[in-house]
């Protein structure tokens, strides 16, 4: 199946998926249970997941999600290429009735992300990359799932991760700040005075910097690689990077532990 085609379904499995969140968040009924890890989920997390899975059952492709089975890496070892899922990224933010949450859906081909969708059900902002076409912002204006993903192309703003602020300008976590975390920070605003900080939730943080409004996205701390792999989609083909932390090494995905090591996201332009 085409580029376009996948691009086409992880779309409309985004936004619909978006607005199956907001029916719950508009609710009192969030259904909220915990993992062994002891994270929220909510009816949110699962409605979404079984949406975008009816969708992208149709590519043929293997999907794994935060929401679904434990797929052992035996098994996974072998895909070329699967979709990667998180149906409702920033759970906290979303039972906190914070507006930081969002769809990621991300294809992985040869362990690395080259496409990417964002939805962020709150604003109704879609964002995608693809190495090939580049990165851009879309706003959804439909209200219900009649949403018609070919009306898109033609009202888009294309993405350059290029920060035009003077300023060193960083986006954390709103959720998971840490020592070691504020230590970084401090490191830079001792060398650059002028640093500008600001916390934002869920993968938005690699939205920021897609569209060139910050520089940098660390996070010092345990993330899954549907995390992130829909926002390093998005950066990478506007021009940004996401490295491991402490070298010029870009995430990988589809490994045995799905975990991810820190990491920093960049700009194409980063002064630091």
């Amino acid at each position: 199946m085409k580029t376009e085609n996948l691009l086409n379904f992880a779309i409309q499995a985004s936004v619909e998926a978006g607005f199956e969140i907001m029916k719950v968040f508009k609710s009192n009924d969030f259904q909220i249970e915990h993992k062994l890890d002891s994270s929220p989920v909510t009816i949110a997390d699962k409605n979404a997941h079984q949406i975008i899975v009816d969708i992208l059952e149709n590519t043929k492709l293997p999907v794994l999600s935060e929401e679904g089975r434990n797929i052992h890496h035996e098994e996974r070892i072998n895909w070329e290429r699967y979709w990667l899922v998180d149906p409702l990224d920033g759970t906290k933010e979303f039972v906190k009735r914070n507006t930081d949450f969002t769809v990621n859906i991300a294809l992985i081909e040869k362990n690395k992300p080259i496409l990417g969708v964002i939805y962020i059900p709150v604003t109704k902002e879609l964002f995608y990359g693809e190495k090939e076409m580049g990165s851009f912002k879309y706003q959804v204006e439909n209200e219900n799932s009649d949403f018609q993903f070919e009306n898109i192309f033609h009202k888009l703003q294309k993405l350059d991760a290029t920060c035009r602020n003077e300023n060193l300008t960083i986006v954390g976590s709103r959720s998971h700040v840490n020592a070691e975390t504020v230590a970084y920070f401090e490191t830079l605003k001792t060398k650059y005075p002028n640093t500008e900080i600001s916390s934002r939730g869920s993968s938005l943080k690699f939205c920021i910097l897609a569209e060139g409004k910050a520089h940098l996205a660390p996070r010092i701390g345990p993330t899954y690689e549907w995390d992130t792999a829909a926002g390093h989609a998005i950066l990478n083909a506007a021009g940004g990077y996401v490295y491991q932390w402490g070298s010029d090494t870009e995430l990988i995905y589809n490994k045995e532990n799905l975990l991810n090591p820190n990491f920093l996201a960049k700009t194409a332009n980063s002064i630091s």
